[in-house]
């Protein structure tokens, strides 16, 4: 006898909501059409649905995510690092209290080593027949930023080992919901055949039929939920052997409209608006922000940023600001509207001759349009570096800090963004000494610096 399984996942949303009607509308009717034929449905999702650069996530600090993915009826989630490191200790341990679903990590703990209480390390699931699948959830490692939060992540592969151990003698299949990224799930295909099929996200990579690595079925739907994905598994109930499997993509352009997505999509807007419609500041005269020109708000910005870190000096690039403040009330929502990217102060310990290099490197002609995505940047174009404590001779090389003359061997520490130790900007940065401030935002420290 022979028994349908259907599998539908989606990833990295990151709030675009424009895009959740007809994603929310396709699932419930396929959902709804599977268990009318009979077959089997299970629906999951791989983590960074939340964003806060929308307002309306960030007006409900993600809640309102997780009461749109109530609606759809998922079966489990694991989370992305934009659920686990851009919201507070309180808001993630609260962010899924209301869930009408399973929230799948193996990797995540409390300080104490504890697993959080809303949280699974694997689910066993059972399809009509009586097949078990063993689904597993793991996220990305970003221990520099969980553990100021007041969390624990492990090593992914490390927890998978023992998971797989603990799952495959109870399950037929095994399901991996990962938020690791397309070389880490190739790897774990290598290494652990065990796992039959791995859902991916975090690389926004797109696999249109799926790929087979392995024994395993890879799958991956890209992100901005420009594509839904479905793993199509036949299999026989009295052998347990998978007959078939294949993966596709639906292309949300591709997909019905729903009826009132533009009053939808509109009103999450509003709503967000609405929650973030509070006072931080009166301003009596406007603040400009321009990219590519000295202008006063981003160095206020800038300013801020080297008083709260208690910094000998700071640099930031203007194109963090999306648009400058008019005179007047400044409420919430106009910071985050003008600051929207999920990004944190950062400070780095350097010697002055490492100081002196980076600094120079700001002053490469590349970076004024230069396009940046991921990281956290919400922004267009990266903008000039707008510069305090730091001061530049006329002829561009005598740099001073705080009005001396930088020494070699000294010790500075800079303030700037976390995005600029990545690896992909300033190797210096990088290797460097430093402390991520969490779970403030560069709007938070503009509200600092304005209430100020």
């Amino acid at each position: 006898m022979k028994e349908m399984i259907h599998i539908y996942h989606t990833n990295d949303l990151h709030s675009h909501l424009e895009h959740w009607p007809r994603i929310r509308d396709f699932l419930k009717k396929r959902k709804k059409w599977h268990e009318e034929e009979k077959d089997n449905v299970f629906l999951f999702d791989l983590g960074d649905h939340v964003d806060r650069w929308h307002p309306f996530t960030e007006g409900t600090l993600g809640k309102g995510n997780i009461a749109l993915m109530n609606e759809v009826g998922y079966n489990a989630v694991t989370i992305g690092n934009n659920e686990g490191i851009t919201l507070d200790h309180d808001d993630l341990d609260s962010l899924y209290d209301k869930a009408e679903f399973d929230v799948i990590i193996g990797n995540l703990y409390t300080m104490e080593k504890d697993i959080p209480s809303w949280v699974d390390t694997y689910k066993i699931y059972t399809t009509k027949s009586g097949m078990k699948i063993g689904v597993i959830g793991l996220t990305a490692n970003f221990g520099n930023f969980y553990e100021p939060l007041g969390w624990k992540v492990t090593a992914p592969m490390d927890e998978l080992g023992y998971l797989i151990n603990k799952v495959k003698p109870m399950a037929d299949y095994v399901i991996l919901l990962s938020h690791l990224g397309i070389k880490d799930d190739e790897w774990i295909a290598e290494q652990f055949p065990e796992v039959d099929i791995i859902l991916g996200a975090h690389t926004h990579h797109i696999l249109r039929e799926g790929k087979e690595v392995n024994n395993s079925l890879l799958g991956a739907a890209g992100k901005y939920g420009q594509f839904v994905g479905h793993i199509i598994l036949e299999v026989d109930t009295v052998s347990k052997k998978l007959l078939s499997r294949q993966a596709q993509l639906y292309e949300h352009q591709e997909l019905p409209k729903s009826p009132l997505e533009e009053r939808e999509i509109e009103n999450w807007f509003v709503e967000g608006k609405k929650l973030l419609d509070q006072p931080v500041a009166f301003l009596d005269t406007e603040l400009k922000a321009d990219w590519f020109q000295l202008s006063p708000l981003p160095q206020l910005l800038t300013d801020g940023l080297l008083e709260w870190c208690d910094a000998d000096c700071a640099f930031l690039n203007a194109g963090l600001l999306l648009n400058g403040l008019s005179r007047g009330e400044v409420t919430k929502y106009d910071l985050h509207k003008i600051l929207p990217h999920p990004i944190n102060p950062c400070l780095i310990e350097l010697t002055g001759a490492e100081l002196k290099e980076v600094i120079k490197q700001t002053f490469d002609e590349k970076w004024p349009h230069l396009q940046i995505k991921g990281l956290g940047f919400r922004g267009k174009v990266m903008g000039n570096f707008i510069y305090s404590g730091i001061t530049i001779g006329s002829n561009g090389q005598t740099l001073r800090v705080q009005g001396n003359i930088i020494d070699p061997q000294g010790k500075y520490k800079l303030a700037t963004t976390d995005m600029f130790t990545f690896g992909h900007f300033f190797p210096e940065l990088h290797r460097a000494s430093k402390k991520y401030f969490m779970p403030e935002f560069m709007r938070d420290i503009l509200e600092w610096k304005l209430k100020r």
